[in-house]
């Protein structure tokens, strides 16, 4: 079972979606606020899997209520108005439905994050023990959802909305956002070095100024991933 919370300072749009989503069985609606303050105490004590969150709402709009979360659940925004769609996606939210919401879109949207709930894990899961334990992840290609060891992965490329995962053996091409495999992966194996490429620590052959080798190629280490890889090279 799904556990949801709807925001919305609009007591006709949480009925709509209250009604859209009560024909999902998977799905309870835990709490309905109708400002993102209200629903700040209610994400501390419970576990909560999907959020939908208006945007335009007195004291903080949605998208800065969820900039504000350090671990914060799927979100589906809900909004009347097209401007904060860039920065939405920016945020790997699940979807960005406009208001008035018609049943149709309102399920494309559920079956995105159910999609999303086999290929993907919550980041709060890679702790300290499941990180050393857990060795693979599922990515989904071609219509099927490919099962990748850990330590096969040699490195991941970005291509806007899409990755490429490079195995040992393989290549796979995802609809998936690098900032979110980053919370994917277990950070001591993996190391994100460039807004574009996450690489296997173990994989990596060499580390030069400005770039690091892994599969016989040269890939390029962002200025500000810089401190990351200082790091590694010292051990800590």
């Amino acid at each position: 079972m799904y556990r949801c919370i709807i925001i919305d300072d609009e007591p006709i749009a949480i009925r709509v979606i209250r009604k859209h989503l009560s024909v999902f069985t998977d799905f309870e609606v835990i709490a309905e606020c109708s400002n993102a303050l209200e629903a700040m105490p209610i994400l501390q004590k419970e576990n909560i899997d999907l959020l939908f969150c208006d945007i335009q709402m007195p004291q903080i709009t949605g998208v800065d209520f969820i900039r504000s979360l350090s671990y914060p659940p799927k979100v589906i925004f809900t909004t009347a108005y097209r401007d904060y769609a860039i920065d939405a996606f920016e945020m790997n939210v699940v979807d960005y439905l406009l208001k008035p919401i018609s049943f149709e879109r309102f399920t494309k949207a559920i079956n995105h994050f159910l999609e999303l709930q086999t290929t993907t894990t919550n980041p709060t899961d890679w702790d300290e023990k499941n990180s050393s334990t857990r060795d693979f992840i599922f990515l989904k290609a071609d219509k099927k959802h490919y099962k990748i060891n850990l330590a096969e992965i040699i490195y991941f490329e970005s291509l806007g909305d899409y990755v490429i995962a490079l195995t040992n053996n393989q290549k796979i091409v995802t609809k998936e956002r690098i900032s979110h495999l980053t919370n994917l992966l277990p950070s001591k194996k993996f190391i994100q070095i460039h807004r574009g490429y996450i690489v296997s620590i173990d994989k990596i052959e060499s580390i030069g100024a400005g770039f690091v080798e892994i599969d016989g190629k040269k890939l390029p280490v962002g200025r500000n991933y810089k401190p990351d890889l200082q790091k590694l090279l010292s051990g800590h």
